[in-house]
Formats: structure tokens, sequence, C-alpha cells
């Protein structure tokens, strides 16, 4: 059987190595025939840490990664440089960063 890709848009960046992307479809109302927006939220896999929130990516399923974790991201913008991100969440601030905010005080 082939490997499922979506397309999607990263919704959080906040873990490491790890995106979450929201991918809409749109399905017809059984009764009233009209035309309804419906998303799902899959965790995919970002070796690099080079996707951010608001990134458009496309996923492709792979063999499980984690309890969440199945899809692995395959191609995003052009700009997205490896390592883009600079801090993790709860890494400390560097001591030249808050000694310049301190002076402006």
């Amino acid at each position: 059987m082939p490997k499922r890709i979506l397309s999607g848009t990263v919704v959080s960046d906040a873990c490491n190595k790890t995106v979450v992307v929201r991918v809409e479809r749109r399905v017809m109302h059984p009764v009233y025939k009209k035309y309804v927006s419906r998303s799902k939220k899959y965790a995919a896999h970002d070796e690099e840490n080079r996707y951010r929130a608001g990134d458009v990516v496309r996923i492709e399923e792979c063999r499980p990664l984690s309890k969440r974790k199945s899809w692995i991201v395959v191609e995003g913008p052009a700009d997205a440089a490896p390592g883009r991100r600079t801090h993790k969440p709860g890494d400390t601030v560097p001591e030249a960063v808050t000694a310049d905010v301190g002076d402006a005080a």
C-alpha cells in the first residue's frame, strides 16, 4: 500500500524534533448538502527543528516513531533553514542579552 501524503499548516513547534500539523479537508454535509471544513491535527517528526508555526508543509506516513507520531515532514518552505530555532523551551537567556536589557531601563 502506498504511503499517504498530506498537506497542512504547522500549528505548534514547541516540542523538540516534533511539529503539530493541522490538515483541513472539505466534506459535504449528508443532509444539508453544504460543504463544511473539517480538520485534524497530526504530530510529525522534524529532525532538524526547521519548521515554525504558520509554515505550510507536506507530511508523509511512516512507521510509528512514538506513541502519537507516525508522520514525517518531507517538504516545507524554502527559507526554513536547519536549526532555525535558537532557543529551546526552558533554556536560560544568555547574560549578554540580559545586560543589554538592564542598561536600557
